[in-house]
């Protein structure tokens, strides 16, 4: 690489108005494809805030030993899932990376040694969902991994060390899913959008009052917060890309849920948007 076009890659981004944030509930893979409320939630959000520089996503889709962030100029497509129809496994998310972005993510973080990674690209937990708010692939992707020897605490720690982001025009996402036990699905009432098992209700609405309380300790500590919640985070990749998008929120932000139902018993599409009120 030439000298100049290393300084362009390693330049500081440029300081925008702050930046909202968000966690969306990206449910089934096949929301990439499908016309339902959920989209239109994702798609009308993408209207509501400004046009980002670039995104930062972290999804539930990307575990890793250790802490990554993609670094390539063209991610690719990751189609990571099976039993789907071909449709989907065409569709192509061809947005571009940000080698810039990565390394000024690499430079923030202090709490963890990141890496840069040239393989992954963008799982399905990113452009499902990405896709939704920019259609035209026109706006550069990146995306940090979720390191599963992390605790939920630790996880807080390294998203807090990233708010300096917002104010660079970048847009962090956090895709996952507040309440998701894929075995408990009920896989015969999907397609019944606010159907949920008592116990996905309850958790749903404890975890809905913590995020409007902005009661971060007790989501951090969602292990302990009783038999619902057990049963909502059987394991914690879908719920951890909440906990990045509430540790970038500060003072002066306000906080609106949207998409907040459950689907299939044991699922909810919850999402959160953090802007300035």
């Amino acid at each position: 690489m030439h000298l100049d076009e290393l300084a362009k890659v390693t330049a500081p981004l440029t300081s925008t108005e702050k930046m909202p944030v968000l966690f969306l509930g990206h449910g089934s893979p096949m929301n990439a494809i499908e016309e339902n409320e959920f989209v239109d939630g994702f798609r009308q959000v993408g209207k509501e805030i400004p046009r980002p520089a670039a995104i930062l996503c972290i999804s539930a889709h990307w575990e890793t030993r250790g802490t990554y962030v993609t670094a390539m100029e063209k991610p690719m497509t990751i189609h990571d899932f099976g039993g789907f129809p071909q449709e989907l496994f065409d569709v192509q998310y061809p947005a571009p990376g940000s080698p810039k972005l990565a390394l000024e993510t690499q430079s923030l973080v202090e709490t963890a040694e990141v890496g840069l990674d040239e393989k992954w690209g963008l799982d399905h937990g990113a452009w499902s969902v990405i896709k939704h708010l920019y259609p035209e692939a026109d706006v550069p992707v990146i995306q940090l991994s979720l390191d599963y020897y992390r605790t939920p605490r630790d996880h807080y720690a390294l998203a807090s060390e990233l708010k300096a982001l917002r104010e660079k025009g970048v847009l962090i996402i956090g895709s996952g899913n507040m309440v998701h036990n894929l075995r408990m699905v009920a896989w015969n009432k999907l397609r019944e959008p606010g159907y949920g098992f008592d116990w996905a209700l309850e958790a749903q609405g404890k975890m809905r009052k913590l995020i409007l309380d902005g009661d971060h300790t007790s989501l951090i500590d969602y292990s302990s917060q009783g038999k619902a919640f057990e049963l909502a985070i059987p394991t914690p990749e879908h719920f951890l890309p909440l906990l990045y998008a509430l540790a970038l929120k500060d003072a002066k932000d306000q906080v609106i849920l949207f998409n907040d139902k459950a689907v299939g018993g044991s699922l909810t599409m919850t999402s959160v948007k953090i802007s300035r009120a």
